[in-house]
């Protein structure tokens, strides 16, 4: 639990992160997906959002975007938002805050987004606090674990039906660490929480 669901320290420890939407009410959820695009899962994960009418939230490595422009654009023409995740996917808590911040700065002149996630989901809190000048910085409130070598498929999908809540902030990965899970963990998923009146959103 203590990486899908975050406990409160680490709310606590980056104050200027969003790690939960305000719900009130609602059912809203807000689908994320980190470190792509790349043209082995960023298209797939695409048609598979087309094909339930749902909205996400890239975070984008600076230099995948350098290096697949094209799928860049077609992530934003097909109606999603994208978001800063560093040039070079660097972990803020082992990298110098000056480099750091010049990293982030480099991705953002191809991304040009005011949304930015740190890698790992960590940074120093100076690094946030000066960051948060200029960036809304959107945490998670439920890591899938797609990434993960020690869980299949079905356990991604037991994690997002266990933790997920009105307000979450999900984190999938449009990733070759993720790709071959995602086939059956992305459109199950989807299914099921449409299927429990969750109303995906966008940040």
């Amino acid at each position: 639990m203590l990486i899908e669901q975050p406990p409160n320290i680490f709310r606590v420890l980056t104050p200027d992160g969003v790690f939960r939407m305000p719900s009130g009410e609602g059912r809203d959820i807000y689908l994320t997906f980190d470190d792509g695009p790349i043209p082995e899962a960023t298209p797939w994960v695409l048609d598979v959002l087309d094909r339930y009418g749902v909205k996400a939230t890239f975070f984008m490595v600076g230099d995948n975007v350098r290096k697949y422009p094209a799928i860049f654009e077609e992530v934003k023409k097909r109606g999603h938002r994208v978001g800063n995740h560093t040039m070079h996917h660097l972990q803020g808590a082992g990298t110098h805050t000056r480099k750091y911040l010049r990293d982030v700065e480099e991705a953002n002149r191809l991304i040009e987004s005011d949304l930015f996630r740190p890698p790992h989901g960590w940074m120093r809190p100076g690094q946030g606090r000066i960051l948060a000048t200029r960036y809304k910085i959107i945490m998670y409130d439920l890591v899938t674990r797609d990434y993960s070598r020690r869980i299949d498929a079905r356990r991604v999908v037991e994690n997002v039906k266990r933790y997920v809540r009105p307000g979450s902030i999900i984190v999938f990965h449009d990733s070759l660490k993720s790709r071959q899970k995602l086939e059956t963990a992305l459109p199950e998923s989807i299914e099921w929480l449409l299927d429990q009146g969750f109303r995906f959103r966008l940040l």
